[in-house]
């Protein structure tokens, strides 16, 4: 059975445009037991591991499925670039229209994440976090499909089960966010949100929030009336 090792091994290879029996070769290993870890019959051992990574210039965590960043880089709050900062790059020259979407969505999303931390509940910004991840992972496979490029294969999810799988864990997410908030012992404390509250808290991000909102509103109101 297919493990994501055994998927990302074969991908890894047609992705370079390679026969079974080259990279065997250059791998060290019979093109028979190069097949076997590509289709999850066999388990290899980690020099082949090590091997495989050197060969194809990837991380472990990424060859064992772990991480879709190739290069295994660890990922914390002091090293991980802020989109904010991005006024001379390429986020800086963006249309008028999606400057104004980026800012709103990061703004608004901001704000909650500083609501959650301020909490100090860890489970509340985990299930924040995953809510978030599961909507930004259905929209770039979307755009990734669109494209043409690259190997649908390299995610875990097949092409027609992802949008449901994600809207069903977007559901997971809030249902455990709401268990966490809702939770009797213990539960998180948030401010009072008033308008007030939350001009003087947030003076430059509540407009994006309260917009945002009222937009989403109207147009959930829109579906049930």
């Amino acid at each position: 059975m297919a493990t994501d090792f055994s998927r990302s091994l074969a991908l890894l290879r047609k992705e370079r445009g390679l026969s079974q029996r080259a990279a065997s070769s250059d791998l060290g290993v019979s093109q028979a037991l190069l097949s076997h870890y590509e289709t999850g019959a066999r388990e290899p051992g980690l020099p082949f591991i090590v091997r495989a990574c050197d060969y194809y210039g990837v991380s472990a965590d990424f060859l064992l499925g772990r991480t879709m960043v190739r290069d295994g880089a660890p990922i914390d709050a002091d090293s991980m670039h802020d989109a904010q900062a991005d006024n001379q790059n390429r986020l800086g020259r963006l249309p008028a229209s999606a400057i104004l979407g980026r800012k709103m969505v990061v703004n608004a999303i901001s704000v909650l994440f500083d609501l959650a931390g301020r909490s100090g509940s860890t489970p509340l910004t985990t299930e924040l976090t995953n809510y978030f991840g599961s909507g930004v992972y259905k929209i770039f496979r979307h755009f990734y499909a669109k494209s043409g490029v690259g190997e649908q294969d390299f995610f875990s999810a097949p092409n027609c089960a992802y949008g449901p799988a994600a809207d069903a864990d977007m559901s997971r997410c809030e249902a455990r966010l709401l268990t966490v908030l809702h939770q009797k012992n213990d539960p998180p404390e948030l401010p009072a949100l008033s308008n007030d509250g939350l001009t003087a808290e947030y003076p430059q991000l509540v407009r994006s929030l309260l917009t945002l909102t009222h937009q989403a509103g109207d147009r959930a109101a829109k579906k049930i009336i």
